[in-house]
């Protein structure tokens, strides 16, 4: 039987970085929902950051865990053991079964100082002022230019490509209507492009509340369409009740950017395709 895109979940964390519920809370919850495949996605260890990415240690116990948890579950559900890497990780991606490539930090380039950008409005206001001259436009081109760089890595999936609007919903600190701000982000998708295949529909931003459109924004999604890419849903949950969050919205949203089918992750990390 063709594996659907609503029984295939691969954009998850635990309390190992900053999700809510264990890993293994999280595997019952996915069987008990009726997934076939489940795949972790823990963020990477990353030097600027010792708040929600994985420690050393935490990503061996990550590891360990869910190679128990691939044992416990053989046979009834497939689990895939994933990364989340950012750019300024330095775990080695080696070794995982697939990963997710994403921009969460800024690096100032005045202060050299690394901004999350997508969790304390108080730090991104910090960013552009301290950084970029109060020029929010220029932060979100900063943003871009970090996403090409992680997609000429070359992820298996690229992560919430515009990230970088999540606490922008009230057009804090730069309006994404603005013909520089859409610039950016079709230059960096066309470099993307170069090296990536999958692209993902986060609907993450939208179940927490930060926004009330996914990632990417729909312009970004018909140009990721004309430039032959493929999408996959992903719900980047952080708990149990967020494994399928706004999957049936999300293939819509597909649909009305012109694509007549979704990429489904399979029990191998490889991409089958899934009408819609």
């Amino acid at each position: 039987m063709e594996l659907s895109y609503l029984n295939s979940t691969v954009h998850n964390h635990s309390t190992l970085c900053d999700g809510k519920n264990t890993l293994e809370q999280m595997a019952l919850a996915a069987w008990q929902q009726g997934f076939e495949v489940l795949g972790f996605t823990g963020h990477s260890h990353t030097p600027c950051d010792l708040e929600y990415c994985m420690s050393p240690s935490r990503t061996a116990k990550y590891k360990a865990e869910i190679n128990r948890l691939k044992a416990m579950y053989k046979g009834k559900m497939n689990i895939l053991c994933g990364l989340e890497w950012d750019q300024f990780s330095d775990d080695d991606r080696r070794g995982y079964d697939y990963w997710i490539g994403s921009v969460h930090y800024l690096c100032g380039p005045c202060t050299g100082r690394y901004y999350e950008i997508d969790f304390r409005p108080q730090d991104l206001m910090a960013c552009m002022r301290d950084d970029f001259g109060g020029d929010g436009m220029a932060m979100a081109e900063a943003y871009f230019a970090s996403v090409k760089e992680v997609a000429a890595q070359k992820p298996t999936i690229l992560g919430h490509f515009d990230l970088i609007k999540k606490l922008n919903l009230v057009s804090t600190y730069f309006d994404e209507n603005n013909p520089r701000y859409k610039q950016a982000a079709l230059d960096a998708l066309a470099e993307c492009a170069k090296s990536v295949k999958v692209l993902e529909i986060n609907t993450g931003g939208v179940a927490r509340g930060y926004r009330s459109d996914f990632y990417p924004s729909a312009f970004l999604l018909k140009e990721w369409k004309a430039l032959g890419g493929d999408v996959i849903i992903t719900a980047d949950a952080h708990s149990t009740e967020n494994l399928r969050w706004g999957y049936e919205q999300a293939a819509e949203v597909a649909k009305a950017a012109g694509f007549d089918r979704v990429a489904v992750m399979n029990k191998d990390a490889g991409f089958d395709f899934c009408a819609i």
